[in-house]
């Protein structure tokens, strides 16, 4: 968790929590899980959509698998592989619900964006758990620089958000743009607190990086609520 200055990493309350936005959220989800973890939170990892299965052993088909790898002190994955794939799903009813009850950590990947930088939702995204009290939008500093249909999934439904059908560059006002919308990366967010995960910014010139940050800065997101997440 380098550098990493989200106040609720470390607050020990309980939280549901859903990542969003571009490539680099199943990596952030994890690099949390094992944090978590770490400090002895009953910690849980799912996807309202799909992941792929991880490799080590973590998975948990059970209540009861669930809780043995709480006490061995790591994450659980939960979910239910999907037939033809090597990817979860969102896991039963019953799971999820026991999940949420008996947990202190929930990390859901709440949509995919096929590992490009950042993403415009479909109508059908984010798909958001109800209970989630936060949400986390990533977004990959490599799409600087890009036009928006190299580095943005589902580019066609921006010109909701810029008004324009043109296949553009992508610059810091646009990419804060596309985090601060309600379109965009803060689509269905409503009340839950909002955190952003500016993720590769050690392949981005730190002046691009510092201007992204200030437009976020200038529209509201608290310095704390910005991950600037890069190598160490």
């Amino acid at each position: 968790m380098y550098s990493c200055p989200w106040s609720f990493v470390k607050d020990e309350k309980k939280h549901i929590i859903s990542l969003v936005g571009g490539g680099g959220k199943t990596t952030i989800m994890y690099e949390l899980a094992q944090f978590f973890a770490a400090q002895g939170r009953k910690t849980v990892v799912m996807t309202t959509t799909h992941i792929w299965k991880p490799k080590e052993n973590s998975l948990a088909r059970s209540v009861q698998q669930m809780e043995a790898l709480w006490q061995q002190g790591t994450y659980a994955v939960i979910g239910n592989l999907e037939q033809g794939t090597n990817k979860l799903t969102a896991p039963s009813a019953f799971l999820l619900e026991h999940t949420l009850a008996a947990s202190d950590i929930v990390l859901a990947e709440a949509d995919g964006a096929k590992q490009m930088p950042c993403k415009v939702p479909a109508d059908h995204e984010p798909v958001l758990l109800a209970a989630s009290d936060i949400v986390i939008a990533v977004v990959g500093m490599d799409a600087l620089g890009k036009t928006i249909g190299e580095a943005c999934f589902r580019w066609q439904l921006a010109k909701h958000i810029f008004a324009s059908e043109c296949n553009f560059l992508l610059d810091e006002n646009k990419l804060a743009k596309l985090i601060l919308s309600e379109q965009g990366s803060r689509k269905n967010v409503c009340a839950r607190d909002f955190y952003v995960a500016l993720n590769k910014c050690d392949v981005a010139e730190k002046a691009r990086v510092q201007a992204l940050q200030d437009i976020l800065l200038e529209h509201g997101i608290a310095k704390e609520k910005i991950w600037l997440r890069g190598k160490r």
